[in-house]
């Protein structure tokens, strides 16, 4: 390297996964801890890297200190608010009942072909989008930005009227809510580069919405993916985001989003029977061609053996799983917090009760 002291460059390798780094590289990397202090973006690159390079070498212990200061230093800068999800589900239980979407059937835009998968990041909602874009009617598009950008512009709107958003679409009247379905369908057909009759959404946040998304496009599909809390909230901790994502930097914070996450779709599930698609990971790991098969009858689809051979998929894949959804599902990612068990008592107490039952 031309300049080895310099944190980029190190974090850009080791997010390749695959990369193994030598054993001249961890002093070199120590030595730029030692020299950038007034740099702490250059020290937070440093510390994902050199945490991922003592992982590799199974020292455990190392490992977790530099992931740990990564997250620490991250966290010291960070803006999130763990509140305003946590107060957005609240709202959600006061307000999502069966009657309240029993008296808005039917209304909405009808269009069928979205399918939005939804979850937190490194749950295997990639890879579900990956055995989904291999079937010959639905197209992979991407993490896609419109709709909340639309609930943004909504949520503004409702501002400016002094009331909450919440208050906002409980007032929508049926063209009110179509208008916001279409407008959803417009904006994504730009991303859309085949007539395939279905098409993916997965934007992970967007579980935030699946209650909007019932009101506004009734006919969408949702697939929720979810994966056992202690290994996605450890992935979670050990990778550093090129941006956004704040609640990953910390373990009280990841643990309550996870916990939230659980809650909403879990009430939309009550409300709403049979309206949300569960994958778990670790079922899909065990028993593929059952769950594809679990998940192409929800879609109302037939099964297509191309889905079982996902990682035949040429298409181009843009989020840090692309590596692992080019090879056959292993049991690779299964259990790999368990070595790190005795420091993450801050994550195991921040999810409670979705510990135990984050499965069920």
């Amino acid at each position: 390297q031309k300049q080895p002291l310099e944190g980029p460059s190190w974090w850009s390798v080791a997010n390749l996964k695959t990369f193994k780094f030598s054993d001249h590289d961890i002093p070199t990397m120590e030595r730029g801890l030692a020299v950038s202090s007034e740099m702490p973006y250059n020290r937070i690159r440093l510390h994902f890297a050199l945490g991922k390079a003592h992982e590799d070498r199974g020292d455990i212990e190392r490992a977790f200190h530099f992931y740990d200061g990564g997250n620490r230093l991250r966290h010291e800068i960070a803006t999130y608010d763990p509140a305003k999800v946590t107060n957005w589900v609240d709202q959600a239980e006061r307000s999502y009942t069966a009657d309240f979407f029993a008296e808005r059937a039917g209304q909405g835009c009808l269009a069928e072909g979205p399918i939005f998968v939804v979850g937190m990041q490194r749950s295997g909602s990639t890879l579900v989008e990956q055995i989904l874009d291999s079937h010959p009617a639905i197209e992979g598009t991407a993490e896609l930005t419109e709709l909340p950008t639309i609930v943004r512009e909504q949520s503004e709107m409702a501002f400016r009227r002094g009331i909450t958003f919440d208050q906002h679409l409980r007032r929508m009247k049926a063209e009110d809510l179509r208008a916001f379905g279409e407008a959803y369908i417009d904006r994504t057909k730009i991303y859309r580069l085949t007539d395939k009759s279905f098409f993916t959404d997965k934007m992970p946040a967007n579980w935030l919405y699946v209650g909007v998304i019932r009101l506004i496009l009734p006919n969408a599909k949702i697939v929720g993916v979810r994966r056992h809390p202690l290994d996605c909230c450890f992935a979670n901790f050990k990778q550093l985001y090129g941006r956004g994502l704040e609640h990953t930097y910390s373990m009280e914070n990841m643990g309550r989003y996870y916990a939230d996450y659980v809650r909403l779709l879990r009430l939309v599930d009550k409300v709403q029977p049979g309206t949300i698609h569960g994958v778990i990971y670790e079922r899909l790991v065990d028993d593929v061609e059952g769950e594809v098969r679990r998940l192409l009858d929800y879609l109302g689809l037939p099964f297509d053996e191309t889905c079982l051979n996902f990682h035949s998929n040429v298409r181009s894949v843009r989020t840090i799983s692309a590596e692992q959804v080019r090879r056959p599902i292993n049991r690779e990612g299964i259990g790999r917090w368990k070595p790190y068990e005795q420091w993450l008592g801050p994550l195991k107490a921040a999810l409670g009760p979705a510990l135990e039952d984050w499965d069920k």
